[in-house]
């Protein structure tokens, strides 16, 4: 059809389809509605990756080491100590069992870990065993009571805590508690350490076997060490006591020495 059309021609004719029935307008050129391209459907959006913080697993070890190497005196000692999160005994714990006793003594006592009484008052050695403990060292003049360095005794644990149902503490609780040990004894300065118990050689001595390691002097932290037996295998053993008491005028005549 002529597209150059003037208006009112147009409309004729127009009109004049429409008289003929013409309901539709239909173009110049067909379509076939089958074959037109579908409509694009919308891109489904990809979500933005999130970028994963991966986590760092702390070493309970090295932070109980640079903690306890933070703490430049015993009371900021015993703060580093409660604030360590790592070691699960604390959970179960009544209380830190820190030390006793006069921390400028010459002599400083390491035991095993609290017992029943000993997590009850926060206070080493206090129980039955405690009280044997007490009169051994008065037998040779010592005394943790005593204001006298000379005459008293500094007495601490491996394990601040006391372990469910007195067991044995697991190595890995050892090992993130020994740094401060460490840093106690350092702390301290005691002239000689006396190892009570086979936990207590097992931490600083790497080795167990307190029959055969008591009564012979080795280092430990750095210290002379006298290994020995522990209170309470006394108690359950009293035929060890001969033992014990050897052990205990070994360590008045080392300290009469003055080395």
């Amino acid at each position: 059809m002529d597209s150059a059309l003037d208006y009112h021609t147009a409309k004729a004719l127009l009109e004049w389809q429409v008289e003929l029935g013409a309901t539709e307008a239909i173009c110049d050129a067909p379509i076939n509605r089958y074959e037109a391209p579908e409509k694009p459907k919308p891109r489904k959006a990809v979500p933005t990756p999130v970028a994963q913080v991966q986590e760092t697993k702390s070493d309970p070890v090295a932070e109980a080491r640079n903690t306890a190497k933070a703490a430049t005196t015993l009371p900021a000692l015993q703060e580093a100590l409660v604030a360590y999160p790592h070691c699960d005994l604390k959970r179960g714990a009544r209380n830190t069992v820190f030390a006793d006793g006069n921390p400028a003594a010459r002599v400083m006592l390491v035991g095993e870990a609290p017992g029943r009484d000993e997590d009850l008052q926060g206070r080493p050695f206090v129980g039955r065993a405690g009280q044997l403990l007490d009169k051994m060292l008065a037998a040779i003049g010592l005394s943790r009571t005593s204001d006298d360095p000379a005459q008293s005794a500094y007495i601490t644990n491996v394990l601040p805590w006391r372990p469910p149902q007195n067991r044995d503490p697991k190595p890995e609780e050892i090992a993130m508690l020994l740094p401060f040990v460490e840093r106690h004894v350092e702390l301290a300065n005691p002239d000689v350490i006396v190892l009570v118990g086979n936990i207590s050689c097992q931490a600083a001595l790497g080795r167990r076997g307190i029959t055969r390691l008591r009564g012979q002097w080795t280092q430990a932290y750095g210290k002379p060490a006298l290994p020995m037996f522990h209170p309470a295998y006394l108690l359950r053993n009293p035929h060890a006591k001969r033992e014990a008491w050897a052990d205990l005028l070994e360590l008045k005549a080392r300290l009469k020495d003055g080395s």
